[in-house]
């Protein structure tokens, strides 16, 4: 049959056409066959650095700007949350810990413990409340989950207690015996007895990678810089005041700073842990004590146990904004904030009473009647998630 010539050209422009999609089709093929699969590496996630380089086994420190970034109003951790909430108060004098229900502002237990029980201090896996018998030579567990007290473990002059930031070790603020007592934090065996020269370690709190630790104490007018992983005073500085009596040693949200309050001196010294000079000095109020941070990290409560008074000071503006008085007056001593930040609870130490005091106004709520020489009295659970001892420094 006779073609036309338009046909054939119909015919051979379809066979170009065929020929170009075929040969573009096996040139794609070429192109993925010499490429063999998973030649390309896989996008690897970015891991993330430390933002500070912490002792080893340390948990990170997560906000370098605020170290206080986990205690948050009810952030409790899963270890606690379950736990009723309580205020525990150990009563020196009468050797025994008020148990009150914060909800009601009434007693719910009277705990019979050692003698002197001095702090309140919650473990640092959260798990455990150590009651600090001084005078007794014991450390009595308490179950914060039932409330219920074990069995007395044999520990020489617990005055104060505290814990390593890794948990490895509890540090027994040894008052008389003039030692800094490194034990395991479980067993609360002797792993290391460190003498020290001043007279009546008392308080202490951590720097922001853990590696160092400030300590205060009492009755020479001293402050002590330790080593954490050596376990060795490594700077001791004489406070320049005299009759200088430091208590409680807080560090700054942003750890640059430790504060250190002075009953004595009226107010609180304020030190570069790091570089650990001369600290300056600000007056808050006869009897300066304890120091809390509050929930939102902004400010500081400062009990000023010897004129029955609260001042505030403002982390941001670096200064005292405000000064709460106890109607009546009072002696607020040591104490800690509720898990949902909203009251600042106290120990009243020479009234036998306890203070609930409203954090956004600095009313009294409540003043509970409790045992003889009520001190370092312990909230919990409060939000954290480890804890550094004392009656509650929670990270």
């Amino acid at each position: 049959m006779r073609t036309t010539k338009a046909a054939r050209l119909l015919a051979t422009g379809a066979a170009v056409t065929a020929l170009t999609l075929l040969c573009a089709c096996g040139g794609g093929s070429r192109d993925r066959a010499d490429e063999a699969v998973g030649s390309k590496a896989p996008v690897q996630p970015k891991v993330r650095k430390p933002l500070v380089d912490v002792l080893p086994g340390m948990p990170p420190v997560d906000d370098p700007a605020d170290l206080y970034a986990a205690d948050r109003p009810n952030r409790l951790s899963p270890v606690v949350k379950d736990f009723p909430s309580r205020v525990y108060v150990p009563n020196t004098n009468s050797d025994t810990v008020t148990v009150i229900d914060p909800a009601t502002y009434r007693i719910v237990e009277t705990i019979p413990v050692g003698r002197q029980p001095q702090h309140v201090v919650p473990s640092w896996d959260l798990k455990t409340l150590w009651v600090n018998n001084d005078l007794g030579n014991s450390l009595t567990p308490i179950d914060p989950r039932t409330g219920r007290a074990g069995k007395p473990v044999a520990v020489h002059d617990p005055y104060n207690l505290y814990f390593t930031p890794d948990g490895k070790y509890a540090v027994v603020m040894a008052s008389m015996d003039r030692q800094l007592v490194f034990r395991d934090a479980h067993t609360m065996k002797v792993v290391k007895a460190l003498p020290v020269s001043c007279y009546g370690v008392n308080h202490a709190d951590f720097s922001i990678d853990g590696r160092y630790f400030v300590v205060s104490c009492e009755f020479s007018g001293e402050i002590l810089k330790v080593d954490t992983a050596r376990m060795k005073v490594v700077a001791q500085e004489k406070l320049p005041f005299h009759g200088a009596m430091p208590q409680d040693v807080k560090i700054s949200p942003d750890g640059k700073l430790f504060y250190i309050a002075d009953m004595m001196a009226g107010g609180l010294w304020i030190l570069d842990g790091d570089k650990f000079t001369p600290p300056r000095f600000l007056a808050t109020g006869k009897g300066a004590h304890g120091l809390y941070v509050s929930r939102d990290s902004r400010e500081m409560y400062i009990s000023n146990r010897g004129e029955g008074t609260i001042s505030i000071f403002d982390f941001t503006r670096n200064r005292l904004t405000r000064k709460w008085r106890l109607p009546g007056g009072g002696s607020p001593d040591m104490g800690g904030v509720s898990a949902d930040g909203k009251v600042l609870w106290l120990s009243g130490r020479y009234n036998s009473e306890v203070y609930a005091i409203d954090t956004r106004t600095g009313a009294e709520l409540a003043r509970v009647k409790v045992g003889s020489g009520p001190h370092g009295l312990a909230v919990y659970p409060q939000p954290g998630r480890y804890s550094l001892g004392h009656t509650g420094i929670f990270r």
